[in-house]
């Protein structure tokens, strides 16, 4: 691997929150046989989690990821034998671990790149060794997750391509009409090899069995009355065991009924202009990325809660192993399931441009996605006019205020503007008059629809007119 490469993945590591399981931080520890076994979990755990590499670090601290520097000497010899023979020997398969040097703000840090297993686990002297959290176990101790690296590393990663329908009797009417309503004529001949809804052995996948006319999956629609869960359970909306396309829709569909448009009548002063309660495409952006990269293999769908302040789109798993946060959220988007992408760029459903998650997170932040362990979370706050006097009206309810926010005017403010557009000639003391308000009243009301664009001072003070904006 070259310096500059090694340094950058060593900085994005450094960068991460929490120590992950595909890579351990050091100081000075040093014990052959421990590095031994790590070099076997890691480079197992990575090939369970899809990575190519793995990597043990030394002079970076473990709880703050401070990077102190290191004085381990890897040179060194185990019983007149250099460590890296040593470790060589006891490794089986080879894999080609490799020490390496580097500089990190100005101190020594020892790296060393473990590849991921391939074919057959990685073993050191005679055991095979996982990661589970941050504990370095054996892994014969568990033996479904032992099962589970075996699959991976002899069939790779399940997929609905690869994986079997539970249903082997499925009818597809459903999706040729969703077809030629896009303008699309299916071939009934040729449309399970173009669309890739058989696995390798000729039975439906679950691909297949996810676009028929019952995928046998739920998807639903939860509404509580409250915030969170602990309050009561409004209604649930089913949407589910049918055409996963179809599903979309209704869902969809459903959200413009929820995001009713808002005006507020009690201070108008102009043409009205409604608020909707959310973003219309950055839900639906958010929807159609959970459907696309769902972990549809787990048999879960993507989960729809509405509260009463926002709505969270759940769906099943993480980023791909490739894909990095800052990759993900640039929109340089790598497909979960990479067929069912290819469908829904077909129907023009999605687009291969990468702007969903760029237009979620310019409407609501980088705070709109929560990862979770096993999935990912997008919060579509909604947009409420204040039932108190103020100026502000569309602040997102969340961790970040809308760029864009409406101007709302108190009583005194909409009595200001209404003379002004009556008689642009009017001025300060007739304004005062006229409300029966004092003249520094008026005059600081009048300074803030000036700086807030609402009104406009066009000429003089003693010969000009006001202009409504």
């Amino acid at each position: 691997m070259k310096q500059a490469n090694l340094i950058k993945t060593v900085g994005d590591l450094i960068a991460l929150p929490n120590e992950e399981e595909w890579f351990e931080f050091k100081e000075n520890w040093y014990d052959p046989a421990g590095v031994g076994e790590y070099i076997s979990s890691l480079s197992n755990t990575a090939a369970m989690l899809g990575k190519d590499q793995a990597y043990l670090v030394w002079g970076v601290t473990n709880d703050t990821h401070e990077i102190v520097g290191t004085t381990l000497n890897y040179h060194r010899d185990v019983k007149n034998e250099p460590l890296e023979h040593y470790l060589a020997r006891q490794i089986v398969p080879d894999i080609a671990f490799e020490f390496h040097e580097i500089q990190l703000d100005g101190k020594r840090v020892v790296v060393l790149a473990i590849p991921a297993a391939n074919q057959v686990p990685t073993a050191f002297n005679g055991n095979r060794y996982f990661r589970i959290g941050s504990s370095k176990v054996n892994l014969n101790k568990y033996p479904e997750r032992e099962s589970k690296l075996f699959d991976i590393l002899r069939n790779g990663f399940p997929t609905i391509e690869g994986m079997e329908a539970d249903d082997q009797e499925l009818t597809f009417r459903k999706l040729f009409l969703y077809y030629e309503g896009r303008g699309i004529s299916l071939n009934p001949v040729t449309f399970e090899k173009n669309l890739g809804l058989r696995t390798k052995d000729g039975k439906y996948n679950l691909m297949a069995q996810l676009l028929s006319d019952n995928s046998r999956i739920p998807i639903r629609v939860s509404l509580f009355n409250g915030s969170d869960k602990a309050s009561t359970l409004y209604s649930v909306r089913e949407f589910g065991n049918d055409c996963l396309l179809v599903s979309l829709d209704k869902v969809l569909d459903y959200g413009d009924v929820l995001n009713v448009p808002q005006a507020d009548e009690r201070y108008r002063f102009s043409e009205r202009k409604e608020i909707m309660l959310f973003d219309k495409e950055a839900f639906h952006e958010a929807l159609v990325n959970a459907f696309v990269h769902n972990l549809w293999i787990d048999g879960n769908a993507p989960m729809i809660t509405v509260y009463s302040d926002r709505i969270e789109i759940l769906s099943r798993g993480t980023i791909p192993p490739k894909q990095t946060k800052e990759g993900f959220f640039k929109g340089e988007s790598i497909p979960v399931n990479q067929k069912l992408s290819d469908i829904f760029l077909q129907l023009h459903i999605s687009e291969r441009s990468g702007r969903g998650v760029p237009l979620i997170t310019r409407a609501y932040g980088e705070k709109a996605y929560e990862f979770r362990e096993n999935s990912i979370v997008v919060t579509i706050p909604f947009t409420f006019f204040s039932k108190d006097e103020g100026d502000k009206v569309g602040d997102k309810v969340g961790d970040k205020v809308g760029d864009k926010t409406e101007i709302r005017l108190n009583a005194t403010r909409q009595r200001i503007v209404e003379e002004m557009r009556n008689n642009p000639n009017i001025t300060l003391a007739q304004l005062a008059s006229l409300t029966e308000l004092s003249y520094k009243t008026i005059e600081k009301n009048v300074s803030f629809l000036r700086k807030n664009k609402i009104i406009d001072r066009i000429g003089s003070n003693k010969n000009g007119w006001w202009r409504v904006l």
